[in-house]
């Protein structure tokens, strides 16, 4: 039964809403053959056992988190400040739609020690499955991503290492659900702002084997964890330091929180301004680690891979809403979907989307590269904002309404490009990395290990843009400091369009070998012909092969299933 009104002009089917299903409601899992096909080959013969754990998955991320994340952006976190008595008890306060959410996450969490184990036991990459996890629940809410898993790792790795035994016991009880559980959270930045890390004002003094640690710190999220890694000086260094709500006697910690953040987007995650007034803290660094910057840089890339990640699953969610939209939606007597233009754009979307989504699944299951979780983020951080534009702007005026679920998407997708580092930060990163590590060789030799095994046809090109990246980081290295500098953006630009290009030819040559047949080498050409081929003087206009309207079809049937 219809639940709204039949209205006098309704007589044309265009009025028929019932068409117009989006993304959620659906299982995104079973609507997804390029995750099918990467879990596959990540999976081997583990992907039998893993098929109904991630069927379930699909289900539970289509249906009840997208509900819950929906009804948490319009009835976000708040702030209990004081208790009847006008004492400070700077509680956040979440809506029951997000405890509902993070209920049902853990419950079914691949992330867990638990379920890693199971996977392990049955041969299937607990990695791989953890990845797919983390894409499908950024499809639905990626504020909650950031709740569940802002630097659990961070604080279970550090505090082994350098808390003290009673303090390590209480990190572990915190963190028995695992990492992704919503109980850490990340406070570097203050009110001067989040990246020089350097000229941070907070201080710590020594207290017996703790520490005493004041400062305000201006955007931290998940405020309301447990278990806070917060960035301090004391004497002429910066470190890390493990802050509770609690001391050790079982007293309130001297943690208060002044207001939370009224942003723009991700409002299911709480962000705060903390302040801390002789918090009870322990240093998270060793005799030897130096001001601890470079031990926070090392666990700040996996944080860049997740945020990564978030990123590619807001531009696969916005591929998905804009396929659906222009598939009901009809003008000039058919449907959206079937003119030229908006073809253009949306084949350019899907190859864009399985671009990203090959170069986040590597950052997490593939080798660990220094330079990967950089470039990794400042391609698909800004994919993400620049997929749901798309979205909104194929949904038109429709779009840009909350009732419909493009106008989140794209207040969400503004965070990444800021979180763990803006793009200029990130080109900073790849310039230390190259300097101080040479991190640029194991990459060179990544790229060239995944073009030993392509499939059929001429993949020249892509080799060629190989040999060109080389030679174009052997000429940056001889320019003038600062004209390097300013020059990083482009040079980190070509090394992800070469990445990527290479990350899609490898996945095209092992569908090809596995008899999935040969729809990723499409994929693959379309992207190195956009983002590595030289279209001389007219730009390509003159060409009169069109493979992404000729083969649209297939484009789409790789990517979405209704």
């Amino acid at each position: 039964m219809r639940r709204y009104l039949t209205e006098p002009f309704d007589g044309s089917d265009r009025y028929a809403t019932e068409r117009y299903q989006g993304a959620a409601g659906r299982n995104w899992w079973r609507c997804d053959p390029a995750l099918r096909l990467l879990m596959r080959r990540h999976l081997g013969d583990g992907y039998a056992w893993a098929e109904p754990h991630l069927d379930r998955l699909g289900a539970l991320m289509g249906g009840l988190i997208a509900e819950c994340a929906e009804e948490t952006d319009r009835n976000p976190p708040r702030l209990e400040k004081y208790d009847a008595w006008g004492r400070d008890i700077s509680e956040v306060v979440m809506p029951p739609s997000f405890h509902t959410a993070r209920r049902a996450l853990l419950a079914d969490n691949f992330t867990s020690p638990a379920f890693a184990e199971q996977a392990r036991a049955h041969g299937a990459d607990p990695a791989a499955l953890a990845a797919a996890w983390t894409y499908l629940l950024d499809q639905a809410d990626i504020g909650m991503g950031c709740a569940l898993g802002t630097g659990g790792d961070m604080v279970v790795s550090l505090a082994e290492r350098h808390a003290p035994d009673d303090v390590k016991e209480r990190v572990q009880r915190i963190f028995a659900d695992g990492h992704y559980s919503g109980e850490a959270a990340q406070m570097f930045t203050e009110r001067t702002g989040g990246s020089d890390l350097a000229a941070l004002e907070a201080t710590a003094v020594p207290d017996g084997d703790a520490w005493l640690l004041t400062g305000l710190k201006w955007f931290a999220s998940n405020a309301n964890g447990s278990a806070f890694v917060v960035l301090a000086r004391h004497a002429d260094t910066v470190a890390p330091f493990l802050v509770l709500w609690e001391r050790r006697d079982g007293s309130r910690n001297g943690v208060r929180i002044r207001r939370l953040k009224d942003k723009l987007g991700t409002r299911s995650v709480a962000s705060a301004e903390v302040e801390f007034t002789g918090a009870e803290a322990f240093l998270l660094a060793g005799p030897g680690s130096g001001s601890g910057l470079g031990t926070m840089m090392k666990l700040t890339n996996a944080s860049r891979l997740g945020v990564a990640m978030m990123g590619a699953g807001l531009a696969r969610r916005a591929l998905v809403e804009a396929l659906c939209y222009t598939s009901a939606r009809e003008a000039f007597g058919r449907p959206l979907i079937d003119q030229p233009l908006m073809r253009r754009k949306l084949a350019e979307l899907i190859v864009e989307t399985e671009a990203a989504q090959a170069l986040v699944f590597d950052g997490h299951v593939g080798p660990r590269l220094r330079l990967a979780p950089a470039l990794i983020k400042l391609r698909a951080a800004r994919l993400g904002l620049t997929a749901a534009s798309d979205a909104v702007e194929a949904h038109g005026g429709n779009g840009y309404i909350e009732q419909w679920p493009v106008a989140r998407l794209l207040r969400d997708a503004q965070v990444n490009p800021i979180w763990e580092g803006g793009d200029n930060i990130l080109c900073l990163d790849v310039r230390r990395a190259m300097l101080r590590e040479n991190a640029h060789e194991p990459f060179l030799d990544r790229l060239e290990a995944a073009l030993q095994s392509p499939p059929s046809g001429d993949w020249s090109l892509v080799r060629g843009r190989v040999e060109d990246l080389r030679k174009a980081i052997i000429a940056w290295s001889a320019l003038d400091p600062a004209v390097a500098e300013a020059r990083l953006y482009p040079l980190a630009q070509f090394m992800a369009d070469v990445y990527a290009a290479a990350l899609l030819v490898e996945q095209a040559g092992w569908e090809e070998r596995a008899g999935h047949g040969t729809r990723k080498a499409l994929v693959a050409r379309l992207y190195a012909d956009a983002h590595l081929a030289d279209h001389g003087p007219l730009r390509g206009l003159d060409r009169t092969a069109a493979d992404d309207l000729e083969h649209f079809d297939d484009l789409v049937a790789g990517t979405f299933t209704a």
